[in-house]
C-alpha cells in the first residue's frame, strides 16, 4: 500500500463518488511541471501509479519526476518502478507459478528453521487464476462432445486442480475461477476488471500484469496491463514492482468504418500487418482518432488483444463512452460504473479528441480498406486477402513445404471414404479469446450456418471442427437467438469452455486421416479464430495454420480446402440442385445488430457470474491438503518441488566469466516459446515420455507438457522438443536433437541426453539464435528449462521482450550481436567453445567480449550487446534469478 503520510507533490485529496469518498491522487498537481493534455493517456496512469505508491525509498520522488519529464520523441533509457494493481494467472502458467510460491515457502523454513516464516511468502496484491487451458478437443462434432471432454479434462487434471485447491486456501489474495467457465481474458474483460479500481478507500487506473501474453486485451477496456513472465509475476505477487523503461509510445490513428463484409478478425490482421512492417517491440501502442467513435468495445479488446502479434508491450483504448457501455451491458455495479466516468473525467484519463498528445510517431489507418482475409501459414502477421487466397496458397504449398505438385490419398472413415489432398482443411476451430469474446464475429458465424444448414450445405468429412467459447454467456445469447442447433448441424458443437485449439489442444485427428498425412507426408491445413498460428503449435499433423474470422471458419468447414477462391467458387450444391456462394449465406450488418439487440443482455452477464469461484460439482469433489506447506508428493507426476530453491544460501555468488562452453543449439530466427518449451503433446518416443514410462504413466494419460509445468523433470526433457526445432547442430534432423561435442565424440542425440552429458564433466553451455528469438507466448518455462539444460548464455540477433526479461529472471546472460553480425556472417558452425568476458562490474547494456575457439585452435572474436537492461536486473543476474533475490531478502528479514 502507498504511504499516505509522503506526499511531497501535495496530490493526495478526497473525491465524493456514487460510491462514497475516495481518496485520489490528483493529476493535475502536476500540472505546472507538465502539459497533461500532451502526455499519452498510458503513460499518464504509470504517473497516476508513481505518485499513488511515492514513498520516497522503492518509488522516490525522482521516480514520478522521470514520468513527468517523459518526451515521446526522444525516450532516452529512463528506468522506473511500476506496480501493477493485480496480476491474472491461467493454469498453464499459474500452476508453475503457485509451485514456486510453495517451493519458496518450503525453502524459506529450510533456511531459516522457522516454520512461521512460511507467511512470509504471500501474494500482496490481488491475484487471479483462470483454469482455462487444459480442456482439449478430444471429442468433437457431436452432442457428447462437452460432456466428454470435460470428463477427460478432470481425470487427467485432478492432481493439479487439487494442487490449485490448496493454493487458494494458502495464499489469502488468491483466488481460482474453475474449470469449465471459460478463457482468463474474456472473464477478465467481462468481470474481473473494474476500469477503476475501488478498494473502498481509494480510486486509481485499474492495472494488470498477467502470466499469459494475451493479457493485453484487457487494454480495450482502458486498463493498463500487459503480458509477462510467470517468473516476474511472481515477483509482482510478493510486493516487487516491475523495473520497466519508459517506452515510446506509437499512436495509431484510426479513421473511417468497417465496410459491410469486414470483420474485427480482418481489423486486427490489417493492423498485425501493419505494425509488424512498422516494428513496435517494446514500444506501447496507443489507439486515437474518429475512427474510434463509432468503434465498440468487444472490436477494441480484439485489436488489444493482438498486441502480442504485433509486437508491442501493449495496444491502449482510452476510456470513452464506449467502455462506459461496456461495463454497464455485462452487469457491473451501476454505482461503480458511474464512478469509472467520474474519475477518468476528473483526471483527463477520458478520451478527448481535442487533447494534442504527444506521441513518438503516428500511423494511420483508414478502417474503410479493411477486406476480409486469413493470415498463415505460419505467422500472424503474413496477412492474405481471401480473393488472393487460393493463388497464394498454391505457392506456399510449392515455395514454403517443396511441394510442386498437390497429392490425394483415399481414406474411409465410418464407412465415407474421401480423397484427402495437400491443401485440406483438416481442423476448424472457433476458438480463442481474441474472437469469442466478441458476440458480433460469433453472431455471424451463427447466421452463417443457419443459412448454409437450411440450404442444405454440410461440412466436409475430413474436417475436425469445434467451437470452443470464452464464456458461458456465449452460449446463453446464441441459444436464445436459436443459432446453436445450425451451429451443431454443421459440427460447431461447444467441445469446452477454455483456450481449447487456439493453445494447441486441439487434440488427436482421427486416425485414418493422421495416418494418411503422415503416411503421404501431406501439407494440410487448420483454420482457426485464434491469435497463434505458429508452426507446430495448433496440430503435431497439420503444417500449415491459418488465422481467421469465426463466420470464415465455418466457410473454410463447408469447402474444406484452402485451394478455394470463396470470391468466385462455390461452397457446395444446395438441396435444389444451386451453387451456393458465400456471397450468398453471408449476413448483413442490420441482421447481426438485430440478434444483438434483442438476445444480448447484462442479466446473462449478472447470472453468470454471481457464482464464478464456485465451479462444477466434480471441482467441488476434489480433496486437496491443508496447511501452509504443501506436502510434496515423490510419487506425482504432476506437481514437483522444483530444484532451484533446494541449495539456496543467503550469501549470492558473484558475477564471474563463463569459460569453455559449448553450443547446444544453433538456431535460425523466429524461434519461439513454443519451440523451446512446447505446450502440446508428449511424443512416447521423446525423454519426457520415456520419463512419464518409467514412471507408470500409460500414454493414454500423458496430457500435454501444458499440463504438466509443475513438473520440471517433464518439462526440462521437454525444453527445445518441440516437433518443428531444427538445429544447426544436427543437420537433417527435426524435432529436439543435437550434437554432442564432448570428448570430440560428435554423436547425434536428444538435446536433453547431450545437456545431462555436458553437466556430468561441468561444461557450461550456450544457445545462438538468430532474429526475434522467443517470440510468442510469455512462457516461463521456455527459460526455467533452458537454465536446468545448463545453458549460461544465449546469444541473438534480437529477443523477444518476455523471454529476455525472462532468462534474466532465471539467471540466464542474454547476449546480442552488433553492427548487423549474426552467427553466420561470423562463420559461427556452432563447433565452437566459447568463453564469454564478464565480472561483477557488468552493467546494463554493456559491450561484451566473445570468443569462440575452432577446433584447429584458431579463434574468432566478436562484441557483443548485454541484455541485461537495467541496474535492478543486474543485482537480479548477479544473485541468480529474481525470485533467489526475494527469497533472499524475505529469509534474512
Amino acid at each position: 500500500m502507498p504511504s499516505h503520510d509522503y506526499d511531497p507533490f501535495a496530490a493526495q485529496t478526497t473525491l465524493k463518488t456514487p460510491s462514497g469518498s475516495r481518496t485520489i491522487y490528483r493529476l493535475d498537481a502536476l500540472s505546472e511541471r507538465v502539459d497533461l493534455t500532451r502526455l499519452p493517456y498510458c503513460i499518464k496512469v504509470l504517473l497516476e501509479a508513481g505518485l499513488r505508491h511515492l514513498d520516497g525509498h522503492v518509488i522516490t520522488d525522482k521516480d514520478v519526476q522521470a514520468i513527468v519529464d517523459y518526451n515521446a520523441t526522444d525516450v532516452g533509457e529512463v528506468e522506473i518502478p511500476f506496480r501493477p494493481s493485480r496480476v491474472v494467472l491461467q493454469d498453464f502458467t499459474g500452476v508453475p507459478a503457485v509451485v514456486d510460491l510453495a517451493a519458496m515457502r518450503s525453502a524459506i523454513v529450510r533456511i531459516t528453521g522457522d516454520p512461521s516464516s512460511a507467511q512470509h511468502v504471500n501474494p500482496l496484491v490481488p491475484c487471479d487464476l483462470v483454469c482455462d487451458h487444459s480442456v482439449q478437443v478430444d471429442a468433437f462434432a457431436s452432442s457428447t462432445a462437452l460432456t466428454i471432454n470435460n470428463q477427460k479434462e478432470f481425470e487427467r487434471n485432478s492432481e493439479r486442480y487439487s494442487f490449485l485447491k490448496w493454493g487458494q486456501n494458502a495464499f489469502e489474495t488468491l483466488r481460482v475461477v474453475p474449470p469449465a467457465t471459460g478463457i482468463v481474458h474474456q472473464i477478465n474483460l467481462e468481470y474481473l476488471a473494474k476500469g477503476i479500481w475501488d478498494n473502498d478507500t481509494e480510486l486509481y487506473p485499474d492495472s494488470v500484469v498477467g502470466t499469459d501474453s494475451h493479457t493485453t486485451m484487457i487494454n480495450g477496456l482502458g486498463v493498463l496491463g500487459w503480458g509477462v513472465g510467470g517468473i516476474e509475476a511472481e515477483a509482482v505477487m510478493l510486493g516487487q514492482p516491475i523495473y520497466m523503461l519508459l517506452p515510446e509510445v506509437i499512436g495509431v490513428r484510426l479513421i473511417g468504418q468497417l465496410p459491410a463484409g469486414a470483420t474485427s478478425t480482418d481489423m486486427v490482421l490489417r493492423v498485425t500487418q501493419l505494425l509488424r512492417e512498422y516494428g513496435v517491440v517494446g514500444k506501447f501502442v496507443e489507439y486515437f482518432g474518429p475512427g474510434l467513435d463509432s468503434m465498440p468495445l468487444a472490436n477494441r479488446a480484439t485489436i488489444a488483444n493482438m498486441a502480442p502479434e504485433y509486437g508491442a508491450t501493449m495496444g491502449f483504448f482510452p476510456i470513452d463512452q464506449h467502455t462506459i457501455d461496456y461495463l454497464q451491458l455485462t452487469g457491473r455495479d451501476a454505482a461503480h460504473v458511474e464512478t469509472v466516468e467520474q474519475y477518468c473525467r476528473e483526471q483527463g484519463l477520458w478520451r478527448d479528441e481535442t487533447y494534442q498528445v504527444q506521441y513518438s510517431d503516428v500511423l494511420e489507418l483508414d478502417l474503410s480498406t479493411i477486406v476480409p482475409a486469413i493470415a498463415g501459414p505460419k505467422r500472424p502477421q503474413d496477412r492474405i486477402a481471401i480473393s488472393d487466397a487460393k493463388s497464394t496458397w498454391e505457392g506456399t504449398l510449392s515455395q514454403t513445404f517443396q511441394q510442386a505438385n498437390p497429392r490425394q490419398v483415399d481414406v474411409s472413415i465410418n464407412g465415407t471414404t474421401f480423397k484427402l489432398s495437400d491443401g485440406a482443411v483438416c481442423i476448424a476451430a472457433i476458438t480463442s479469446c481474441t474472437n469469442t469474446s466478441n458476440p458480433e464475429v460469433l453472431i455471424a458465424a451463427g447466421l452463417l450456418a443457419k443459412k448454409a444448414n437450411e440450404l442444405g450445405l454440410t461440412r466436409q468429412p475430413w474436417v475436425k471442427s469445434s467451437f470452443g467459447p470464452g464464456s458461458r454467456v456465449v452460449s446463453d445469447y446464441l441459444d436464445s437467438a436459436g443459432l446453436t442447433p445450425h451451429l451443431e448441424a454443421l459440427g460447431f458443437h461447444i467441445i469446452g469452455y477454455g483456450c481449447t485449439t487456439c493453445i494447441g489442444n486441439s487434440g488427436p485427428l482421427p486416425e485414418p486421416i493422421s495416418e494418411a498425412i503422415t503416411e503421404q507426408d501431406l501439407v494440410v491445413c487448420s483454420v482457426l479464430s485464434g491469435n497463434r498460428n505458429f508452426e507446430g503449435r495448433i496440430s503435431p499433423h497439420i503444417k500449415a495454420n491459418y488465422l481467421a474470422s469465426p463466420p470464415l471458419v465455418v466457410a473454410y468447414a463447408l469447402a474444406g480446402r484452402l485451394d478455394i477462391d470463396l470470391t468466385n467458387e462455390s461452397l457446395g450444391t444446395s438441396n435444389a440442385g444451386d451453387p451456393v456462394y458465400l456471397k450468398d449465406i453471408w449476413p448483413t450488418e442490420a441482421e447481426i445488430h438485430s440478434i444483438l439487440q434483442a438476445h444480448l443482455s447484462s442479466e446473462q452477464f449478472q447470472q453468470r457470474y454471481a457464482n464464478v469461484f464456485a465451479g462444477s460439482d466434480e471441482w467441488q469433489a476434489i480433496q486437496t491438503s491443508t496447511g501452509a506447506l504443501y506436502e510434496w508428493d515423490e510419487a506425482s507426476t504432476y506437481v514437483k518441488e522444483p530444484p532451484f530453491f533446494t541449495e539456496l544460501t543467503l550469501d549470492p555468488q558473484t558475477i564471474q566469466p563463463i569459460s569453455g562452453a559449448r553450443v547446444l543449439c544453433r538456431l535460425g530466427d523466429s524461434v519461439t516459446t513454443d519451440h523451446i518449451s512446447p505446450a502440446g503433446s508428449i511424443a512416447s518416443d521423446s525423454p519426457a515420455g520415456q520419463y512419464l514410462i518409467e514412471n507408470g504413466i500409460p500414454v493414454s494419460a500423458f496430457n500435454s507438457f501444458g499440463s504438466r509445468r509443475g513438473n520440471d523433470r517433464v518439462m526440462t526433457r521437454g525444453t527445445f522438443g518441440n516437433i518443428r526445432v531444427r538445429n544447426h547442430l544436427a543437420p537433417g534432423t527435426e524435432g529436439g536433437w543435437t550434437t554432442f561435442l564432448g570428448n570430440g565424440a560428435g554423436e547425434v542425440m536428444t538435446i536433453y541426453d547431450a545437456a545431462c552429458k555436458y553437466k556430468e564433466v561441468n561444461t557450461p553451455l550456450v544457445v545462438l539464435a538468430g532474429k526475434d528469438y522467443g517470440m510468442g507466448s510469455s512462457r516461463d518455462w521456455a527459460a526455467k528449462g533452458t537454465y536446468l539444460l545448463g545453458v549460461k548464455a544465449v546469444i541473438a540477433e534480437s529477443f523477444e521482450r518476455i523471454h529476455r526479461s525472462n532468462l534474466v529472471g532465471m539467471g540466464v546472460l542474454p547476449l546480442t550481436f552488433q553492427n548487423g553480425e549474426n552467427a553466420d556472417s561470423l562463420g559461427l558452425d556452432g563447433m565452437e567453445t566459447f568463453d564469454i568476458r564478464i565480472d561483477d562490474n557488468l552493467q546494463p547494456r554493456q559491450d561484451v567480449a566473445v570468443s569462440a575457439t575452432r577446433s584447429d585452435g584458431s579463434v574468432i572474436n566478436f562484441t557483443t550487446t548485454c541484455r541485461v537492461d537495467t541496474p535492478v536486473e543486474i543485482e537480479y543476474y548477479r544473485k541468480g534469478g529474481i525470485l533467489h533475490t526475494v527469497l533472499r531478502n524475505m529469509a534474512s528479514k
